[in-house]
């Protein structure tokens, strides 16, 4: 596109060569010497993103593995100290510098998206540095305790081929010992200031960190490579035998200690000076830390009372739109007996694991035939419907997703929580298949990462308001898509969307406005239908981890409206189709950059 314009330039000027030749040199000039500049400023921004992909990987070498950069499969994230700390804050300060050099207003198309994809999430991270996380190192909803035995279970990124690869990860595990003792460390400062964990979270880390603590090394989820090891044709006997002995070694005297010390620590020390207080603004600088929170979840200019109103309306809206369906059906009782009617009539849930994945599996094929009539980009990954694996089961999500290899090697997986059969009911299945797979999570991020186009850095970055956001749109199209025709359907639709509304009362009201556990999980008792247990985990989720579930309805209804906008605007040019592969096609990205994006795309138009 530079060459062509570069070259419309000079065909203009030559055209009147025969006239005033000293001005038009100089015009011409001035036309080179300008599109050189954008070509030097584009070329800024692609080798600045270039070396920051590449640098961060060696400070993330876990994220390298999951990206599929397999040269620091043997290395874990460098344990918590000062020198870790001021290395990452150097590496994004100097980043940040260097992208506020390059002149923006001399960038077009990818180019400029790139830089202003990349600028801001720059002085996201530098925001951030100035809040104490790492007292804080993990929870029960995230943190190296469960992520890595999923890691090292031999069914996710981490491969498990080569001797060398098992060596790697037998190494990789010195370095995850070594955190998890720096973990410890981290949080006896925080004891030190102030800064700990609520104590009804530090109860739901303990069965975590118990459930690695096994007597038998065959009894550990980090077994699952030596299972592997007899199908392996690529490994003699005597290598396998060799593995076998080290594995063993490595669960016995490395991680089972490392997971020991932790809970002892935990159960010990920790759990004694954990908080009472729940929200983040009962800490110092709690509530711009908050603040900053609630930035980085929904990319917009938001506050928590704007959130927090925004919740209440919509919590009534959708309990309105509720009682509806229990007209429609036919119940005699009110709202809230027609919620513990669907909360205890045993139609309304499977009677085993198997049941929920075969219904899933149904769904699937059912959305999948839909979807041509909105969508014209389709991921090239499939994905695969699997349970929660039991060791995290209790105090995980009720359903979530993994993205897939990007070599197309493994495919995402649609993780459903069936650990409590009351918190799956039946008529969710739609709207959760939609949300986390296709077309929501899965189309999303599968699609994002296989745009050839797209640096690495943005392929694999990650906004929660428009991943999220786009999930929760993706929910809304069902109707469109020919779904929820069943009441019970779109029942477990307004569940979802409801879940989400409440979300922005709860957490605002736990973060900004000192409401207590307690009043936060009565809140979500009075609006919706959900089981006792469910409601327990999401206000614990939200308590673990502030802002980030405000950013379903925040995205998704910031993606409506520009839809709707841009209907408005286009009129008979407007195309859904189109529209959704404008949104997905570039990734992820600040709602404010989407909506400039798209503009942009509808003025050429």
């Amino acid at each position: 596109m530079r060459l062509s314009l570069l070259a419309a330039s000079v065909a203009i000027l030559l055209t009147g060569c025969h006239s005033n030749h000293a001005i038009q040199s100089s015009q011409a000039k001035a036309a080179v010497s300008s599109q050189a500049q954008v070509h030097t400023e584009a070329q800024k921004v692609t080798e600045l993103v270039e070396r920051y992909f590449a640098e961060s990987l060696v400070l993330n070498p876990l994220s390298a593995t999951f990206v599929g950069v397999m040269d620091y499969n043997d290395r874990f994230t460098a344990p918590i100290s000062a020198k870790s700390l001021a290395d990452v804050a150097a590496f994004e300060q100097k980043y940040l510098a260097q992208a506020k050099r390059i002149d923006g207003t001399k960038l077009t198309g990818q180019d400029r998206l790139n830089h202003e994809i990349f600028l801001y999430a720059r002085q996201q991270a530098v925001d951030g540095l100035g809040f104490p996380s790492h007292l804080m190192p993990f929870n029960q909803m995230w943190g190296v305790q469960n992520f890595y035995p999923m890691l090292g279970s031999g069914s996710s990124a981490q491969p498990f081929h080569t001797e060398q690869d098992y060596l790697n990860f037998i190494k990789r595990t010195d370095g995850f010992a070594a955190y998890m003792d720096s973990a410890v460390t981290a949080m006896r400062d925080g004891m030190q200031q102030g800064i700990v964990l609520p104590k009804s979270l530090i109860v739901k880390v303990l069965p975590q960190l118990l459930a690695h603590i096994v007597s038998q090394p065959e009894d550990s989820v980090f077994y699952g490579p030596v299972n592997m090891l007899a199908d392996n044709a690529q490994l003699s006997p005597e290598q396998q035998a060799r593995l076998k002995a080290d594995y063993e070694q490595m669960i016995m005297q490395v991680i089972v200690p490392a997971y020991q010390r932790t809970y002892d620590f935990m159960l010990n020390e920790y759990l004694p000076a954990g908080r009472d207080a729940v929200g983040l603004s009962a800490l110092a600088n709690g509530k711009a830390w908050y603040e900053h929170m609630i930035a980085v979840n929904t990319t917009l200019p938001l506050t928590a009372e704007d959130i927090h109103q925004y919740g209440l309306e919509e919590v009534a809206r959708i309990r309105s739109e509720m009682d509806k369906v229990r007209e429609q059906v036919g119940f005699e009782g009110d709202l809230p007996a027609f919620f513990t009617h669907l909360k205890s009539d045993p139609k309304f849930f499977f009677a085993n694991e198997q049941e929920v994945i075969q219904a899933y599996e149904q769904v699937k094929a059912d959305i999948n035939r839909r979807l041509p009539a909105l969508f014209e980009v389709f991921p090239k990954a499939d994905y695969e419907v699997k349970a929660v694996e039991a060791y995290r089961a209790a105090s995980s999500a009720g359903a979530s997703y993994q993205q897939p290899a990007p070599d197309g090697s493994r495919p995402g997986i649609f993780y459903i929580n069936t650990h409590d059969l009351k918190s799956q009911p039946n008529y969710l299945v739609e709207t959760l298949s939609i949300h986390e797979a296709s077309p929501g999570h899965h189309f999303q991020i599968a699609i994002q990462q296989e745009v050839e186009a797209l640096p690495d850095f943005r392929k694999y970055e990650f906004y929660t308001v428009f991943a999220e956001g786009w999930a929760l749109y993706a929910e809304s199209l069902g109707k469109e898509l020919g779904l929820f025709s069943d009441p019970y359907m779109w029942y477990g639709r307004l569940s979802d969307e409801q879940l989400r509304a409440m979300r922005l009362v709860v957490d605002t009201g736990l973060h900004a406005k000192g409401w207590s556990r307690e009043q936060a999980i009565a809140f979500m008792r009075e609006n919706s239908s959900m089981g006792e247990a469910d409601i327990e985990a999401e206000v614990e989720r939200y308590i673990a981890i502030p802002g980030q579930a405000l950013s379903y309805k925040v995205g998704q209804r910031a993606i409506r409206q520009l839809r709707e906008k841009l209907a408005d605007r286009l009129e008979a040019r407007f195309d859904v189709r189109k529209f959704h592969t404008q949104v997905l096609i570039d990734g992820a990205m600040p709602m404010p950059v989407l909506e400039a994006k798209l503009n942009r795309w509808a003025h050429t138009l």
